[in-house]
């Protein structure tokens, strides 16, 4: 909506400026890479763009799939689950919760290792939306740093009246860039991160329940009561329903 008011008004070329580019985007990126380590910028790239162009983790089907394992687990014995484990390519999380129960691992060794991991696997995406709540407090800083610097080229070029209007381009352009990327870019990318750690969490949680379930031999069905006191009700499952 914002690029085709701008072509609407007939003037899209004005709105380009490289000078106001560079220092909104290259300060901004500055800026970061002293607050983060080069590391946690790269990684905040990486899950931006992960987000863009991945699905979002889905709890529901977790939740399904848990109770797929603890069906199969029921049926086949728990040697089957080792074979799981090793076919498993998605999630590194269930691959390890499946060989710990495979390997005969109880109640209390799961919970005490699994755990961890449960907070721990969604910490990156923590860390690089907190890059890009960063990000989005420097950019309009950056931006009023261009407009000051554009305001002070235009009045020592007062005498010239032709380099006025570049001038006063970069003054302008710069508030408009810095406004844009924190409150169109970074900001939303960092709350679709934050939800997209919620629900890794929840994730980790649904197959934590699940392989603690089939540790103790439980019937599958208790397990759909105990998934489904977590889950909210519109993502509810009835797997043994169907």
């Amino acid at each position: 909506m914002l690029v085709g008011a701008v072509i609407l008004g007939g003037s899209a070329r004005s709105f380009f400026d490289l000078s106001s580019l560079i220092i909104v985007l290259g300060g901004t990126l500055a800026v970061i890479s002293i607050c983060f380590s080069l590391r946690e910028v790269r990684s905040m790239l990486g899950c931006v763009a992960a987000a863009m162009l991945e699905a979002a983790p889905d709890p529901r089907a977790a939740a399904l799939r848990a109770l797929r394992l603890a069906d199969d687990a029921r049926r086949y014995g728990l040697l089957h689950l080792e074979e799981l484990a090793a076919a498993e390519k998605r999630s590194a999380f269930l691959r390890k919760a499946l060989a710990m129960v495979a390997d005969g691992s109880g109640e209390a060794e799961l919970e005490a290792v699994l755990r961890h991991d449960v907070l721990a696997t969604p910490d990156r995406l923590r860390r690089s939306a907190a890059v890009l709540r960063r990000a989005a407090d420097y950019a309009p800083a950056m931006g009023l740093i261009g407009t000051l610097i554009g305001l002070v080229q235009m009045l020592g070029q007062l005498s010239e009246p032709h380099r006025i209007g570049p001038s006063m381009a970069v003054a302008l352009l710069t508030t408009f860039y810095g406004a844009v990327l924190a409150n169109m870019v970074c900001s939303p990318l960092a709350v679709k991160l934050e939800r997209w750690a919620d629900d890794e969490e929840m994730i980790c949680l649904m197959f934590l329940m699940g392989v603690v379930s089939i540790s103790r031999q439980e019937n599958p069905r208790r397990l759909e009561l105990l998934l489904n006191s977590v889950l909210p009700p519109g993502k509810r499952v009835r797997y043994f329903e169907n």
